[in-house]
């Protein structure tokens, strides 16, 4: 490894300091709401399968609203939409909290309440990966990605107080709190100053065009789509990640239930098992802050990342609780490293105006990923062992990770190993 060399352009600029705290914010309180709100539906159900549906009714709007909203936000102020959504999100979390501190609670309201935030969570993060590398200075793209990474992990560690807090004093004041959160994000991100020169450009190459709202809108969401397709490195890229996140969905689905049935008090020791995880993420998000991977390894680096994750995470409710957590600690480290290598490399690799549209389409396709594997994954365990169907769905990413990362290695290389 090689130390960061020192760059002209200073990472920490005012608008990506901006960014960071309000990222800060919004993520520590969204991440105690909503694993709480797991737990709630859980106690109140009591079943793997009312479960699944509940973590459905958040992923299916994923499978429309980014290459709609992608397509949007290439020609609009995606900054606007940034902190709009988090005004939103916070005055619908105040609102749900309130209802909840008065008692209230209906499995079919809450599901709808699930596909709301699911709807706004979907255009959310289509707007932010569009917009966060335009707060990036050149050549720090692996630094700040490492940074998000850090962050986001930090935020997993308010899991186990979330738990606390809900045992102790229940839903409402956690959805209150995060209303909270939401309203000081948008507030902070209302502050950057960073002109989104996309726009204009875009506007210019539709000068004359006679063509309606709607009509432009599908035609950018075919070209979204086209230029995935068109660049075979990023297609396989997609790919492997739809296999990827169907492991991912079947593990939400399984993993906690599992715990929570199998052991006394089983949501702290998940808690335990996955929070070493976080401990990996953490320690190698910092690694990489201050180290950059050779450019000539990170393809080899990523791929042999992707089979150990999907071979250590189908292995984890076989073993004993010690190895597992050692497992989960090392995936936490190649998760973070193989995040730092793919974001970085293609938020760098693909055109400021193209952005918005390639984010969505890669979105759609792992969301749609998650949703199938949820929903199959919930139907599975109704009829086999739970980690059976968890280590099937692990060892299909192993194979994709072979077959279309390691087949594509000439266009994946292509796209990783350059400098970020």
């Amino acid at each position: 490894m090689e130390k960061v060399k020192e760059t002209k352009n200073p990472l920490w600029t005012r608008d990506f300091t901006i960014i960071t705290l309000g990222s800060v914010v919004s993520m520590f309180g969204n991440s105690m709401a909503g694993f709480a709100m797991s737990l709630m539906v859980l106690d109140y159900t009591g079943s793997n399968m009312m479960y699944a549906i509940y973590l459905m009714t958040y992923t299916v709007p994923q499978l429309i609203m980014p290459i709609i909203s992608g397509a949007i936000l290439d020609r609009f102020s995606r900054k606007k939409m940034i902190y709009t959504l988090d005004y939103f999100m916070g005055a619908l979390y105040l609102l749900v909290g309130i209802f909840v501190l008065s008692g209230w609670f209906s499995f079919p309201l809450f599901a709808l309440f699930s596909l709301t935030i699911g709807t706004v969570s979907s255009i959310y993060m289509v707007a932010y990966d569009s917009f966060y590398p335009l707060l990036i200075t050149e050549g720090n793209y692996s630094k700040a990605y490492s940074i998000a990474s850090v962050l986001e992990t930090m935020s997993m560690f308010m899991i186990p107080v979330a738990t606390f807090l809900y045992n102790k004093f229940g839903m409402a004041p956690l959805m209150i709190f995060d209303s909270v959160c939401f309203a000081i994000a948008a507030t902070l991100e209302t502050r950057i100053g960073a002109e989104e020169k996309y726009i204009e450009k875009q506007k210019k190459s539709i000068e004359g065009e006679n063509m309606g709202k709607i009509s432009r809108m599908l035609l950018d969401i075919k070209e979204g789509f086209k230029y995935l397709f068109s660049e075979k490195g990023l297609l396989a890229i997609a790919l492997y990640f739809l296999f990827s996140t169907m492991a991912g969905g079947a593990a939400n689905v399984i993993a906690l239930p599992y715990y929570k049935s199998n052991f006394q008090n089983g949501e702290y020791l998940f808690q335990l098992v996955f929070g070493t995880a976080f401990v990996g993420r953490a320690l190698g998000g910092m690694f990489h802050y201050r180290k950059k991977i050779p450019v000539k390894y990170k393809y080899c680096l990523a791929i042999g990342v992707y089979i150990i994750i999907g071979l250590f995470e189908g292995l984890y409710l076989y073993v004993p609780i010690p190895l597992a957590m050692l497992m989960s600690f090392v995936v936490g480290v190649g998760g973070v490293t193989s995040y730092t290598i793919r974001i970085s490399a293609t938020q760098s690799y693909v055109p400021d105006e193209k952005k918005g549209r390639f984010n969505g389409a890669f979105q759609v396709l792992s969301t749609s990923g998650s949703l199938v594997a949820e929903l199959l994954a919930g139907v599975m365990t109704l009829y086999l062992d739970q980690r059976a169907v968890l280590l099937v769905f692990e060892m299909v990413s192993v194979v994709a990770a072979i077959v279309i990362i390691g087949g594509s290695s000439k266009h994946v290389k292509k796209i990783y190993n350059r400098a970020s």
